[in-house]
């Protein structure tokens, strides 16, 4: 068993805790509060003088399949061999060992979301991880967690120059469409045993039966409408990954019941789809209600910057409180999991960040990092595991 003493800082639900205690227990958190006992032979750390929070958690990124600093033998992200590849995994292409995941407990990011690129209309299916581990089922949280789309200029880029489809926006939803419908009739004829299994099909019917979501990568909002349109038509569960310019229709989003990833918008504005990137978006969400994460999309904005864009929201309106959420609890309900993590409460994992001071402030840092209840990273040791 573990005891955090004199904890002082943010549980992730919004409320705080003040030089209180915390005991841990077979990776759990067990009991928390003030006046606690502290069970006999029990390890004891004492968090006097820093702040705690939940591990933080990036729900849309490519890590340990685009690894850092290698080039084209690191990027195993995006399977452009065909503009529709559902039969992908993300699982089969993760480099566990490479240097984000190191970077990402340095940052006190615990728990990831990692998935194919955007080059295609349908990407392949998602996992997500905590990131410490150096075998990745090992180090597995929920998996299959969803199912890529993409929508704009990326599917239009990557293979409308070929001189296939898709070759505009049509084009994309059209093929979306078509796949989807042809899912539908292999549920049905399978179910009367009329047709043989096939991957690429299976993994849409995951979809369509609403064991994961259909997470959709759209930027501008005539592409996020499209993906709303297709929610409607299909009736899958949807989340919208970057959302750009969601503040435009932020009211119509909020009609329709879905979470949404808003990043990287500490990027620059790569693409004509960026051109109205900002912070704005992210309090015009706030103002509707709309529920949404904020992501680094690593590693287009490295891992370590995640609490970074939090203080950024911040700086530009967003609330603490909101913005903390956002890459803790708000963050594991956009993965499905805020009954395991996104929070320090009773029966969840035991994944916390001691830093050395108000996580807001940038000067100061993450000085112990805690996955499972397990130390994974202190600041003086500048530990690997």
């Amino acid at each position: 068993m573990l005891a955090i003493t004199n904890v002082t800082g943010y549980i992730g639900n919004g409320t705080k805790l003040s030089e209180g205690t915390i005991i841990i227990s077979d990776g759990k958190f067990v009991k928390i509060g003030n006046d606690i006992a502290i069970p006999d032979g029990c390890e004891v750390v004492n968090a006097r003088g820093q702040v705690i929070t939940p591990g933080l958690i990036d729900v849309h990124t490519h890590l340990g399949i685009h690894e850092e600093g290698i080039g084209k033998e690191g990027q195993d992200y995006n399977e452009v061999s065909a503009a529709s590849t559902p039969q992908v995994r993300a699982i089969d292409g993760i480099n566990p060992i490479e240097k984000g995941f190191n970077d990402a407990r340095l940052a006190g990011v615990t728990t990831v979301q990692i998935m194919p690129g955007s080059a295609n209309v349908i990407g392949g299916e998602m996992v997500i991880v905590k990131t410490v581990g150096h075998i990745v089922d090992e180090m597995v949280v929920k998996s299959p967690s969803g199912l890529k789309a993409a929508l704009g200029e990326n599917p239009k880029r990557f293979h409308g120059g070929k001189g296939i489809l898709p070759i505009t926006r049509m084009g994309t939803a059209a093929l979306l469409r078509e796949k989807l419908i042809e899912v539908q009739n292999y549920i049905e004829n399978r179910k009367k045993g009329k047709v043989d299994r096939k991957l690429e099909l299976e993994n849409i019917a995951k979809v369509l039966n609403k064991e994961i979501p259909l997470r959709v990568h759209a930027h501008r909002a005539d592409d996020i409408v499209t993906a709303l349109r297709l929610k409607n038509e299909f009736g899958f569960d949807l989340t919208i990954e970057h959302c750009t310019e969601g503040h435009k229709i932020a009211p119509f989003i909020a009609k329709h019941n879905v979470r949404v990833a808003v990043g990287p918008t500490m990027s620059s504005r790569s693409k004509i789809e960026l051109a109205d990137k900002g912070w704005h978006t992210l309090q015009a969400l706030a103002n509707e209600d709309v529920p949404f994460s904020i992501t680094t999309d690593h590693p287009v904005v490295g891992i370590d910057h995640l609490m970074t864009s939090a203080i950024l929201a911040v700086k530009y309106g967003l609330t603490e409180e909101l913005a903390l959420k956002a890459i803790t609890l708000n963050a594991a309900k956009h993965l499905g999991l805020e009954e395991k993590i996104g929070s320090i409460e009773v029966g969840k994992d035991a994944d916390f960040v001691l830093w050395s001071g108000d996580p807001f402030d940038l000067r100061n840092k993450v000085e112990q990092t805690f996955i499972n209840g397990k130390l994974v990273y202190a600041e003086e040791r500048r530990m690997n595991v």
